[in-house]
């Protein structure tokens, strides 16, 4: 096979990415800029760390398979892995012939026929709202809401099973009635396994120096953990597994 993959980076025994000890696979390219992205440094496909083959991918999970298997899995992630949707498709079609467990961290930005036949090859899609509201979604990452929308309720049609994602970022996200909207939305899935409400953090705000770009969430702290509770306790209010 003769595709190749632009990768950022491996993580070889992650523990956030899914369920389990997860082989997870860092992807570059995104179309998305996200205000609070730590990983800005995955944003451009041309400046890719390394270029590999899914053989040569698949060769450095398998060195890890007796971590992850059976109770974890390969997590794909970025940037936005559906970026790349071919090689995708091919990696996670090896891996389950390994018998892995397999999830991908995406956005839902890019939804297609295409994106449609890598989903056949994937157990768990992480997938990340970041904000329930479309002018806000739309100033946050710079790209429109309607594609992740569409790409949730597809994934509920197919009985796909999800992990929500959304990250809490003060005077942005945290908002009470952003939450509802996201806590109605999810009740309305049939195949939401978990909610998980990620606190704003700044770690990767050194990559955006590095890197000569503004960071323009400087001023913005952390959550409260009574604001991430009451985010919490919003969700539990649709009847959602969350944490």
């Amino acid at each position: 096979m003769n595709i190749k993959g632009r990768l950022h980076s491996y993580e070889t025994c992650g523990t956030v990415d899914g369920p389990g000890i997860r082989f997870v696979v860092f992807m570059q390219g995104c179309p998305l800029k996200c205000k609070y992205c730590h990983n800005p440094d995955t944003w451009d496909i041309n400046k890719a760390k390394y270029e590999r083959s899914v053989e040569e991918v698949l060769y450095e999970i398998k060195k890890y398979k007796n971590f992850i298997y059976p109770k974890g899995g390969v997590t794909i992630t970025g940037g936005e892995p559906l970026v790349q949707l071919e090689f995708v498709k091919e990696l996670l079609k090896e891996c389950k012939k390994e018998g892995l467990h397999t999830a991908i961290d995406t956005s839902g930005y890019i939804f297609n026929d295409k994106v449609k036949e890598v989903l056949k090859y994937v157990d768990l899609v992480l997938l990340d709202i970041k904000c329930m509201d479309e002018k806000e979604y739309l100033d946050l990452t710079s790209v429109k809401l309607d594609n992740t929308l569409k790409f949730a309720k597809y994934l509920s049609e197919i009985n796909k099973k999800i992990w929500i994602r959304h990250v809490l970022v003060p005077g942005i996200t945290d908002r009470d009635n952003y939450l509802h909207k996201l806590g109605e939305f999810c009740q309305n899935l049939k195949t939401v396994d978990l909610v998980e409400i990620l606190p704003f953090h700044k770690m990767g705000e050194y990559k955006w120096k590095e890197l000569g770009m503004e960071y323009k969430l400087y001023k913005v702290d952390s959550p409260t953990f009574e604001r991430v509770e009451n985010s919490k306790n919003i969700m539990k209010e649709y009847g959602l597994n969350v944490r």
